[in-house]
């Protein structure tokens, strides 16, 4: 579907525009329609914090929703909530959360569609449902919307950092102060694509923390989110020079581990439909608690 409208505003970024237009649609995915190409400003393709002027044409194409290639798999997920809008999954270390080039079955995402008849479509054919994700290797507690309606708001209450999520991860060493806050930029690693790393020109990250328990080599830290960019309490801890136990990327591998010892186990939002005040945690996962047990603790 194409379609078009005239600027009333001036100095307005063209993504804002459309966000207001499109409701529908999510932050995310009216920049991927800037991006590849599908909103025009005067004709010409720009990129999405362009500004026009008063007059000035916007055309945009909605492309059609094409046939999910997800296949419906039964994978092993463990559903913590459900009602007719939402879904609030317990992810296990090591399932990637949706398709992608190196992983195209056995994520989250064929298994929802094997357990779960309605998601929502807003990110699109491969991600159903999505509205945040997790690390393959980061275990704990993910939102899933079942319709738009609920994706708009959940997504929105990410944005507007209402939705409350809290992780507990194992870091090496121990940190200077018990507790603080990580304030930095982060960007994609120019020297390493598959990495995010601290930088000027990046985007504005902030993590909150809070030592809960001394080890001999190590402290159990709460971190709790104030924005959600990728990779964004690992390449904190890296930042704090205490990497996460297990993280092979942005730390070392651990003997016995598959991963980072890294969990969200709380998460608290407003329910889309009603407004209730809906809070969940989730127990560490075995291979978490099983590490702790042979480390000893220190005061």
């Amino acid at each position: 579907m194409s379609d078009f409208f005239l600027i009333d505003k001036e100095n307005v970024r063209l993504d804002n525009l459309l966000v207001e237009r499109l409701p529908q649609f999510t932050r995310s995915h009216i920049k991927q329609m800037i991006e590849q190409g599908n909103v025009l400003l005067n004709g010409k393709q720009v990129k999405a914090g362009a500004k026009g002027k008063i007059g000035d044409r916007v055309d945009y194409t909605i492309e059609e929703v094409q046939p999910l290639d997800a296949k419906a798999e039964n994978v092993d997920f463990e559903i913590v909530y459900e009602d007719s809008d939402l879904i609030v999954v317990n992810k296990p270390q090591g399932l990637v959360v949706h398709p992608c080039s190196s992983t195209k079955e056995g994520t989250l995402v064929n298994g929802l569609l094997y357990k779960i008849k309605d998601l929502s479509g807003i990110n699109g054919v491969l991600r159903p449902g999505i509205v945040h994700r997790l690390d393959k290797n980061t275990s704990g507690l993910m939102l899933v919307a079942k319709n738009d309606m609920a994706h708009i708001s959940l997504a929105q209450q990410i944005k507007d950092k209402t939705c409350k999520r809290k992780y507990l991860a194992l870091v090496q060493g121990h940190l200077k102060n018990s507790e603080g806050r990580i304030e930095t930029y982060i960007e994609r690693d120019k020297k390493d694509r598959k990495k995010m790393a601290v930088s000027e020109n990046g985007k504005l990250a902030i993590t909150n923390y809070k030592v809960i328990a001394h080890y001999d080599k190590y402290d159990l830290v709460e971190f709790a989110l104030q924005t959600g960019r990728t990779h964004q309490i690992r390449v904190h801890c890296k930042s704090l020079g205490h990497t996460i136990v297990g993280d092979d990327i942005y730390g070392k591998a651990e003997k016995g581990l598959n991963g980072q010892l890294l969990h969200s186990y709380s998460i608290e939002f407003s329910h889309p439909r009603t407004n209730e005040i809906k809070r969940f945690e989730v127990a560490l996962p075995k291979h978490f608690q099983d590490f702790l047990a042979k480390q000893k603790t220190t005061e």
